[in-house]
């Protein structure tokens, strides 16, 4: 692992990481803002309001309160609210990972039961398109069980390095 001390922080480093991680997030599929949006505000050593962010990546105000929406309900963003004001600031959360993940399970639950109801209007596996839908439902299946396994082993983790 890389040691994580730095001896300079240079805006330009900074900028350069965002935007490299909001393109990698990109290309499997996150949101482009989003990602961008998540990692200016994940860079930012106090909470930042959608000003701030929109300041630091060269873009309006308003072309951030899409992403926020976005990120805070996936559990990525925190709001929370400037005393004496109308604005909001944004901070990551503890554990921004674990709470997008393990959180968010519950679409699992809800494809498993969608893939039941198919596999029974298909007739069970006795057919190829029951049996790939049966497949799909048994690999979610697996995905949410190891995702909650997952979760246990994280917790455990960090719990012995912080």
């Amino acid at each position: 692992m890389a040691d994580d001390r730095s001896p300079a922080r240079t805006e330009e480093d900074v900028h350069l990481f965002v935007e490299r991680m909001a393109m990698a997030f990109a290309e499997v599929g996150f949101p482009r803002m989003a990602a961008r949006v998540l990692f200016a505000v994940m860079s930012a050593d106090e909470p930042l309001t959608a000003a701030e962010i929109g300041e630091r990546l060269g873009v309006s105000a308003a072309a951030i309160s899409g992403a926020v929406r976005y990120l805070t309900q996936w559990g990525m963003l925190l709001r929370e609210p400037v005393k004496g004001s109308r604005r909001d600031r944004y901070r990551v959360p503890d554990n921004p990972w674990y709470e997008a993940t393990l959180t968010k399970t519950n679409i699992y639950k809800t494809l498993i039961d969608i893939a039941d109801g198919g596999v029974a209007a298909l007739h069970g596996r006795s057919t190829p398109a029951g049996e790939r839908v049966a497949e799909m439902r048994d690999f979610f299946v697996f995905v949410q069980e190891e995702i909650e396994s997952i979760g246990e082993r994280w917790r455990a983790r960090r719990a012995t390095t912080t």
